[in-house]
């Protein structure tokens, strides 16, 4: 697969558009220079199973900006997150906030670290454990993932890195009713919301969780 910057950046910048963000043209290329790295690195290291990066820009970035304007919290952790999805993207769209990355390959680390260091993103944090395993200095005011887990299982795996006010923000494909019915008593459903992602085939929701 070739890889078109031109077209690509075409691609972003009609998508911001049909999703009314406001992203600057610096924001826009630091998304830019990410998928390049993404289609660079993935041919050794096999980092996403999408292989196109006009795919990738819409599966993968523009998927991951819808969540931005639901982010009301400062520290997030993204589990599960790859090569860095959705966290990466909304970094860059959300240069205010901070996000820590976790995933248990070390390859996935090292690329996120690489593309921190190369595109200087000071509010992001690669690190490397399972989630069960990583014990934050202090608690996150949100958790994300997408594709990560069933509900359940992400809020079993995941409710120490939250104190009582977290939230849990889940990145569901069609609305997960089998899922939402599996929710502990603990928990609540705050809201579903149903993501526009131009380009993109098939229904996204956006799940959040509190603890009860």
């Amino acid at each position: 697969m070739s890889f078109d910057r031109e077209k690509l950046a075409t691609i972003l910048s009609d998508g911001i558009d049909a999703m009314s963000l406001v992203l600057s043209e610096e924001q826009q290329t630091l998304l830019l220079d990410y998928v390049e790295r993404i289609h660079k690195w993935n041919k050794a290291f096999n980092l996403t199973s999408v292989r196109d990066p006009e795919q990738m820009m819409v599966k993968h970035i523009l998927d991951s900006l819808a969540v931005a304007p639901f982010l009301t919290g400062q520290r997030y952790i993204d589990v599960g997150t790859g090569p860095g999805l959705p966290g990466i993207p909304l970094a860059i769209a959300c240069p205010d906030k901070q996000f820590t990355l976790l995933d248990s390959l070390g390859k996935r680390v090292r690329f996120m670290k690489q593309c921190a260091y190369e595109m200087k993103l000071v509010n992001v944090t690669p690190i490397q454990s399972r989630v069960e395993e990583h014990i934050p200095e202090q608690y996150y005011d949100a958790v994300l993932s997408r594709a990560f887990a069933s509900l359940k299982d992400m809020l079993h795996w995941c409710q120490h890195l939250v104190d009582s006010q977290g939230k849990f923000l889940a990145l569901k494909g069609q609305y997960p009713t089998d899922e939402i019915a599996a929710i502990p008593d603990t928990f609540t459903l705050e809201s579903s919301v149903e993501l526009f992602v131009p380009g993109l085939e098939g229904e996204r929701h956006l799940l959040t969780v509190q603890k009860s």
